[in-house]
């Protein structure tokens, strides 16, 4: 019998929870609101406690949590999410506080990093060893897979903070993040589009010009990342990117971006592979803190 795994997928106004051994074998799943740590953290416990008593004993939990925190299992801190604006979950021991209940091996990484590892399992990835997944909704956030290992380094990654160039005389917005103002996050998630344009990105039309706007700051900032990280392929999930007209625009304007300096076919014949959504769709967040769990009981 295949063995079973709590996966938590920790966001900034979600929790999802699962038990499952893997995509094709999920018991049990429940989303409920991200309130305070105490609330939020005892009502994922409780959902595990009743899975075992169901399903069986769980042979280990995954997080994969929104940040930042720290990722490194050497530091004194580990396990811990660090500085959020998120009220009441900075310096956050996660870790600890679901220890302090199961005895059991714990997986801990960002969101977007179990998402590129499910994506790497069981999705568009498979096979690749060398990727970006970005989501796009409340904030941008990405991860990466680089010589099939998760990428990390002083911190994690924080794709979504890099700066891109921005036309003030053509959009005057002055972005939504709280630390830089007009980052990638501060000028295309979810809420710097209903700011800038009055109303939600769902009751935009088709052809309205936010969605060129759009697709141009993200297809920058793919080109910086492009540049940097020479993904095999980069996955775009997220709320945003279920709006299905952004693709074509971004995959036209990253080719114009690039201007011929990257001759890789993967990119001049195969655009429309390059950059695709995720696989496993918006499952990709807590089947990534399954997978997590799945890695740290193999060791």
């Amino acid at each position: 019998m295949a063995a079973l795994y709590g996966g938590i997928e920790a966001g900034g106004t979600k929790f999802v929870c699962a038990i499952a051994s893997g995509p094709q074998d999920i018991r049990a799943q429940v989303v409920f609101p991200t309130t305070t740590p105490q609330t939020t953290i005892g009502q994922a416990l409780e959902f595990f406690q009743q899975g075992e008593e169901k399903y069986g004993r769980l042979s280990a939990i995954g997080i994969a949590s929104f940040g930042p925190l720290d990722p490194h299992p050497d530091s004194r801190t580990f396990g811990y999410i660090t500085s959020t604006p998120k009220p009441g979950w900075s310096d956050f021991d996660f870790i600890g506080a679901v220890r302090k209940v199961f005895d059991l091996p714990v997986g801990f990484d960002t969101d977007v990093n179990g998402a590129a590892l499910a994506e790497w399992r069981w999705g568009a990835a498979q096979g690749l060893e060398d990727f970006l997944y970005l989501t796009i909704g409340t904030g941008i956030g990405g991860g990466a897979l680089v010589n099939g290992h998760r990428l990390h380094g002083m911190v994690h990654p924080e794709m979504g903070h890099i700066l891109i160039p921005h036309d003030l005389r053509a959009d005057p917005f002055p972005g939504v993040c709280p630390y830089h103002r007009d980052c990638l996050e501060g000028l295309a998630t979810g809420p710097a589009l209903e700011r800038r344009w009055g109303t939600r990105a769902e009751n935009l039309p088709l052809d309205h010009p936010a969605w060129d706007l759009e697709a141009k700051y993200l297809a920058l900032g793919l080109v910086n990342l492009i540049c940097t990280l020479s993904p095999q392929r980069i996955l775009l999930g997220g709320g945003v990117m279920k709006q299905v007209q952004l693709f074509p625009l971004i995959r036209t304007k990253v080719l114009e971006y690039l201007g011929d300096y990257v001759q890789a076919p993967q990119i001049l014949r195969q655009i429309d592979q390059y950059i695709q959504s995720p696989g496993l769709g918006a499952q990709a967040g807590v089947l990534g803190a399954i997978a997590l769990a799945s890695l740290i009981a193999a060791h």
